[in-house]
């Protein structure tokens, strides 16, 4: 009989040593902190990110929440901000965990800004905080969950036909603030009315654009995850800068610009992580980067979707996490 796998729980909760903001250009000022271990290994949780960029040169272990290769940015989203419970996936004896929240979200301010917030600008602030932090200037290992590339298809399988077909009573709702006549390009019909002067609708819409990821982002729907929507501040931060991402394509020259550069990083130790049963970034991209990265190790949870909180998903990040501690 075949033996069952053990996978480690969460760490405690913990409090940050040290809380900062950093102005990274005459407009933005991000928000970081540190906990854990002053002298420990340096990691940084971006968290649930659908950016990524193809340099590696950020700090000695990246866990890279949401898809993504090389340096990924965002808290759910791009545009959810951090979470204390971000802190947890790491061992607070061996790791310098430093979070941050991407410009525009958590306590980054402007709130919700979307001039000058692009990936490159994402990617220029990692490179900011590493030298503000005196961090070495390279990558040890790479953690990767919920791969997402940013290429049409990914965009339009979740935010037009595709996971509609598996929730369409969610999906009539997303669709619901959109006339018919405009529901040919829910995305772009989402950034007229998220970047609009009419306050009314940006918040409804932005609510309805929130609530449909948060309602697919587990296997089994979660009420706490879904009531995240009905609170106005995140939901136009994760909705507006989310959006905006979307409809610039993460600013990419071109559609297979992550997977195309799979090799400048396979030299780099790494872990994928993917629920078999994500909607938000479907198993096929993790399966082609997996592809294109075979020295990676590539682990399918079998009863998750989305979420870095379900409990597999969670479980194999802390393992990951835990093999490189000593790196």
């Amino acid at each position: 009989m075949a033996s069952v796998e053990v996978l480690p729980d969460l760490y405690p909760d913990i409090e940050p040593y040290d809380t900062g903001f950093l102005k990274v250009s005459d407009l933005h000022t991000i928000y970081y902190e540190q906990s854990g271990n002053a002298s420990g290994n340096p990691v940084i949780y971006l968290v649930e990110s659908k950016t990524v960029c193809n340099q590696a040169s950020e700090s000695l272990v990246l866990f890279i929440s949401h898809q993504g290769v090389g340096v990924l940015q965002k808290h759910g989203g791009p545009g959810g901000g951090t979470s204390g419970n971000d802190r947890r996936f790491f061992d607070p004896e061996s790791y310098r965990i430093i979070l941050m929240d991407q410009r525009g979200c958590g306590k980054s301010t402007p709130f919700a800004e979307l001039k000058e917030n692009t990936t490159w600008t994402l990617v220029e602030d990692i490179e900011s905080l590493r030298k503000h932090l005196e961090h070495p200037d390279r990558v040890k290992a790479l953690i990767l969950r919920g791969i997402f590339t940013i290429r049409r298809k990914e965009l339009t399988w979740f935010y037009q036909e595709g996971a509609s077909i598996l929730f369409p009573d969610v999906f009539e709702e997303f669709v619901e603030p959109i006339p018919e006549v405009e529901r040919g390009d829910l995305m772009s019909a989402y950034h007229r009315r998220l970047t609009g002067n009419d306050e009314e609708v940006k918040v409804r819409c932005a609510r309805a654009w929130s609530k449909w990821e948060m309602s697919t982002a587990k296997l089994i729907l979660d009420d706490d995850v879904i009531a995240r929507a009905e609170d106005d501040k995140f939901a136009i931060a994760f909705a507006r800068i989310e959006c905006q991402f979307f409809v610039n394509g993460g600013w990419f020259k071109n559609p297979n610009h992550i997977l195309d550069n799979t090799d400048k990083i396979r030299h780099i130790p790494g872990v994928i992580v993917q629920g078999r049963y994500d909607l938000v970034c479907p198993f096929q991209t993790a399966w082609e980067l997996h592809k294109r990265w075979p020295e990676a190790e590539f682990h399918t949870v079998p009863d998750s979707g989305h979420s870095a909180r379900e409990k597999g998903i969670a479980g194999r990040l802390v393992a990951a996490a835990d093999k490189f501690r000593n790196i």
